[in-house]
C-alpha cells in the first residue's frame, strides 16, 4: 500500500510542468512627425445634474415591523437629445445646435431589507423598480469656447418642366429630382453619478411592535448624467472641430 493511502493528512499529488523562460527583446519603433493630427473621438458636449421628484407605495410581503436598510441604484433606459434651435457653421452646410430638450427615463432599484413580526425571524428581502422620466433644456456651448452638438440637415428639391409642346401647361410626367442624405453622429448619455435624499414611512402609523405592510416613499434624485457626440477633433495650438463641406443645391452661407 502506498504512503499515500497510509497516512491520509498527506495531500494529493497534482500534475505540474514546468515553463520554458522565453526571451525578451525590445521592439524599436519608428515614429512619423505630424503637426495637426485629426482624431474622432467622443466630445462632452454638457454634463448637467437633474433633480427627480418620484413618489410610490411598495407592498411589503410579509408585513414588516421594522426596515432595517434601503440600498437603491440607477438604471437608465434612455437619454436623448431633441434639437430645437442651429445656427449655420460659417463656409459649411453642416449646423451646430444651441438648445435641445434633453430626455432622461429609467427607474431606481430599491433592495429593502426588513425585519417581520417573528421573533427570531430571518430578515426579509423586497426589490421593488420605481420608474421615472422627464425633460430638461439645455443651451450650447454650455461654457464659453465649448463643445456643441453639429447635424447636417439633409436636402430635398424638385424641379417640374412646362409641355414643351404648348408652353401652357405642366408635364405631370416628367420631374427632376435632388436628394441630400447626411448620416449624423447620434448624441448618446452617458451616467455620471446618483444621490438620493429619500424619506420612507408607513401611511397608517404602526403602534410600537405593530406590523405595517406598505412602504411609502418620497425621493429626491439628483442625477448626474454626461451627454456625448462622436466629432472630429483636428489637435494642435487651438484644436478645432473639422467639419465636411458637401455642396447641395442651397450652397452654405454666413448666419
Amino acid at each position: 500500500m502506498s504512503e499515500q493511502f497510509e497516512n491520509p493528512n498527506l495531500p494529493c499529488p497534482v500534475a505540474s510542468t514546468e515553463q520554458i523562460p522565453l526571451t525578451n527583446e525590445f521592439t524599436p519603433v519608428i515614429t512619423t512627425p505630424v503637426t495637426a493630427p485629426t482624431i474622432k473621438v467622443p466630445v462632452v458636449l454638457a454634463e448637467p445634474t437633474l433633480q427627480i421628484v418620484v413618489e410610490s407605495d411598495i407592498t411589503l410581503t410579509p408585513a414588516a415591523t421594522e426596515i432595517k436598510r434601503v440600498k437603491k441604484n440607477v438604471f437608465l433606459n434612455q437619454v436623448k437629445l431633441v434639437p430645437v434651435s442651429f445656427a449655420r457653421i460659417d463656409g459649411t452646410d453642416f449646423f451646430r445646435v444651441t438648445r435641445a430638450k434633453l430626455f432622461v427615463a429609467g427607474h431606481i432599484r430599491k433592495n429593502i431589507e426588513y425585519a417581520s413580526s417573528a421573533c427570531s425571524g430571518a430578515l426579509r428581502d423586497r426589490i421593488a423598480d420605481v420608474p421615472f422620466s422627464g425633460f430638461t433644456d439645455l443651451t450650447f456651448p454650455q461654457t464659453i469656447g465649448g463643445s456643441t452638438p453639429i447635424l447636417g440637415i439633409s436636402e430635398f428639391a424638385e424641379a417640374n418642366f412646362l409641355n414643351e409642346a404648348t408652353q401652357m401647361d405642366a408635364r405631370l410626367d416628367k420631374a427632376f429630382f435632388q436628394n441630400l442624405v447626411k448620416y449624423n453622429e447620434q448624441p448618446f448619455g452617458e451616467l455620471v453619478a446618483a444621490n438620493f435624499f429619500e424619506l420612507d414611512f408607513s401611511p397608517i402609523m404602526a403602534a410600537p411592535e405593530g406590523t405595517f405592510s406598505t412602504l411609502r416613499e418620497k425621493i429626491v434624485l439628483e442625477l448626474t448624467v454626461k451627454v456625448l457626440q462622436v466629432q472630429q477633433i483636428r489637435l494642435g495650438v487651438g484644436s478645432s472641430v473639422i467639419t465636411p463641406v458637401l455642396f447641395g443645391l442651397t450652397p452654405p452661407t454666413s448666419p
